[in-house]
């Protein structure tokens, strides 16, 4: 890209070098063969002139004529459908499932644009074959884990290994409730990426709405998780901070958070939902703070994706770290969490923190929102 800074007569040039672009038979399919006629029309009509300043028959010209237009015109044209028989063996295989194979882009003509376009839809085709292909796996092992679980819990009753007391029962409903979790928030994502899912915001007032999610969540303990020792608290200033936004997603956004930092705080740890007035008009910044692990620099940008997992989370599921040990989540919050703030059209990201982890969201205001 040029810098605005650029001597004027340098633009200009740049304009009048892409003004003669249909002229230039190097950038233009059509100057090429405006070409190939030019030059087959010269080397006939010299070739006449030869003829008749000489002793050569005007037939034996005619086929000399006719023999070097054909071969410089099979040179063209062997030239300029050399691409698009690329293209077509490329087709062919990403039809057969191959997303991988590229053409060449090298050349500078409306053949190089269509190799570059080419080029960028198989890469889109790849990403999409492969985020399908992570889907089918990753929902087949998030649906596997507690149905196994599940089943082995049942066989042990019928079998007569365990009994049927309340204990057992609460661990077979805690695997029910991590099924009903990933398939509601699978329906969740699907609504989300077919774009069914309006925006209604509205104004309310923030400290009564984050107060009612904090109750939820709390009478949710031992539902979703057996993490009752962990305790919640509310930061709003100030205390009549009002905002405008969809509150039904806010609450999946605040929600999903609250869940997600419980999952992961230490045992008796703490969970801090702060909001503070943004930079424009009825905006809104919210925080969760834990004191858990925290998430690495390095895995900060991929924790919002589908069914991701930091490698703390994993370990401290794997080990079964905490009163509510073993239950990793779904993998699917923070994704519908950053889905919920996009509609908005806010961000969401992993801010520095001394201790845990801090989560911010950020929510427009009133113009965005209603744009």
């Amino acid at each position: 890209m040029r810098r605005r800074w650029e001597p004027v007569w340098i633009r200009w040039l740049d304009r009048i070098w892409e003004g003669l672009r249909p002229l230039d038979p190097y950038r233009s399919v059509k100057a090429a063969l405006g070409a190939l006629v030019i030059v087959s029309v010269v080397i006939t009509t010299l070739l006449a002139l030869f003829a008749v300043n000489s002793a050569t028959e005007l037939r034996v010209i005619t086929i000399i004529s006719i023999i070097a237009s054909l071969l410089i015109t099979q040179f063209v044209a062997q030239s300029l459908t050399a691409p698009l028989d690329e293209m077509t063996d490329a087709a062919r295989a990403m039809a057969d499932g191959d997303y991988s194979r590229r053409v060449r882009g090298d050349r500078r003509d409306e053949f190089g644009e269509l190799a570059e376009t080419f080029n960028q839809m198989a890469a889109d085709l790849e990403a999409v074959d492969q985020h399908r292909k992570e889907l089918v796996a990753n929902v087949s092992h998030e649906l596997r884990t507690p149905i196994a679980a599940l089943r082995a819990v049942l066989e042990n009753v019928v079998d007569g290994v365990s009994d049927s007391d309340p204990e057992t029962m609460r661990i077979a409903l805690q695997q029910t409730d991590r099924l009903g979790r990933l398939v509601a928030h699978l329906l969740d994502l699907s609504r989300l990426d077919n774009g069914v899912v309006p925006l209604h915001a509205r104004r309310f007032e923030v400290w009564p709405y984050l107060a009612g999610v904090l109750k939820e969540a709390n009478m949710s303990k031992g539902q979703g998780h057996s993490r009752t020792d962990v305790h919640l608290h509310l930061d709003v200033s100030p205390p009549e901070l009002t905002a405008y936004a969809d509150a039904e997603r806010l609450h999946q956004v605040v929600a999903n958070l609250i869940d997600n930092a419980v999952k992961h705080s230490p045992p008796h740890g703490r969970v801090t939902v702060r909001a503070r007035p943004g930079a424009t008009a009825e905006s809104l910044e919210v925080e969760v703070l834990d004191e858990g692990p925290g998430i690495p620099e390095s895995e900060r940008a991929h924790v919002f994706e589908r069914f991701n997992r930091t490698k703390a989370a994993e370990s401290s599921s794997q080990r079964g770290q905490g009163p509510g040990g073993g239950d990793g989540g779904t993998g699917l919050g923070l994704a519908i969490a950053r889905w919920a703030v996009d509609l908005h059209g806010g961000w969401i990201r992993v801010a520095e923190s001394p201790k845990g982890c801090r989560i911010q969201v950020t929510l427009p205001g009133v113009e965005e929102a209603q744009g």
